[in-house]
């Protein structure tokens, strides 16, 4: 059994711990808030990205590669979205977890995996365990911008379109020395977090590259230009013509596409953070109490045994006569 100085020294730490838990989830909740409003500020730009190539696709005939498999596909990207900092409960594991399945999956199809990682933690499990990372990028997992992930957006892209023209390497590239080649990829994945709730984040796998079949097209001979769910729709006239603005605007909707998954990501951070950090300032909390019931409670044997002695030690004094 520990003594009373041992759970003494053990609550003082478990308080202590308790104070930075308490604190890193105070700040993941406000960042929260804050990761909230970065998604809803960049919302209506996407959902109106997203209605623009709708009547794109349906208007244009351009057989772009961004909008179909390569036939004979060799190289597969994985861009695998983890954060700079710890403390954030199952959130990087989950992420590693599914980007080895889909590594394993796109092997067994006969695919060459290329990894690309953002966010510090990724990047040091994979190094640490001598897997090819291609290309790395870090500092902005909390708080991504426009400008601050413009190199990895420019670089998938870019990516993925040399591909298409048939070289399996590319020139530029963010971590290229000048000179060096890079490999050129057919498929692009992202595995990322979705925030689903404060209290749910799942790690999901996004296929990037070519675009899946979201871009429907629409019915535009309904009568009275209403869609299925009954709202009028607008008769566009597209200038330039919709082919060139289809080859203009893809590459925007896909960076803009792999943005939107970094804010996400951001608030799935800072969410899982918090329910991480609440989590450990309870336990904490519970395990100081725990350690004062039982060191009141071995403070209360000691005066105990020591009031026990000094009846023992008057009685025998009594019993010699040597009182008196």
């Amino acid at each position: 059994m520990a003594t009373l100085r041992e759970l003494r020294d053990r609550i003082r730490s478990v308080n202590s711990t308790k104070k930075i838990t308490k604190a890193q989830e105070l700040i993941a909740t406000s960042q929260i808030t804050k990761a909230q409003q970065r998604v809803e500020a960049a919302k209506p730009y996407a959902d109106e990205m997203l209605r623009v190539m709708e009547r794109l696709a349906a208007a244009s005939s351009l057989d772009h590669p961004m909008l179909h498999e390569r036939e004979n596909g060799r190289v597969a990207a994985i861009l695998v979205v983890t954060s700079d900092r710890g403390m954030a409960g199952g959130y990087n594991h989950n992420v590693l977890k599914k980007t080895a399945e889909l590594e394993r999956m796109l092997t067994d199809a006969g695919y060459e995996v290329v990894r690309y990682v953002t966010g510090g933690k990724g990047v040091t499990h994979f190094r640490f365990r001598d897997m090819d990372v291609a290309g790395a990028w870090t500092g902005w997992s909390q708080k991504p911008t426009w400008e601050g992930t413009h190199d990895v957006r420019h670089h998938i892209v870019n990516g993925f379109l040399a591909g298409s023209e048939g070289d399996v390497e590319w020139r530029e590239g963010l971590n290229a020395a000048e000179g060096e080649r890079v490999r050129g990829f057919d498929q692009v994945h992202v595995v990322y977090t979705e925030f689903v709730s404060m209290l749910t984040q799942e790690a999901r796998v996004h296929q990037l590259l070519p675009i899946e079949p979201v871009l429907t097209e629409l019915d535009y001979e309904q009568e009275d230009m209403l869609t299925t769910s009954g709202d009028v729709q607008p008769d566009m006239d597209f200038e330039p013509d919709p082919d060139t603005l289809m080859e203009e605007l893809l590459p925007a909707y896909v960076s803009r596409t792999l943005y939107s998954i970094f804010l996400e990501s951001s608030a799935s951070e800072s969410a899982s953070r918090r329910t991480a950090m609440k989590n450990a300032t309870d336990n904490a909390t519970d395990l100081a109490n725990n350690l004062s019931r039982e060191a009141n409670q071995a403070r209360q044997a000691k005066i105990t045994q020591e009031i026990t002695e000094i009846i023992g030690g008057a009685g025998a004094l009594s019993g010699s006569g040597e009182s008196d």
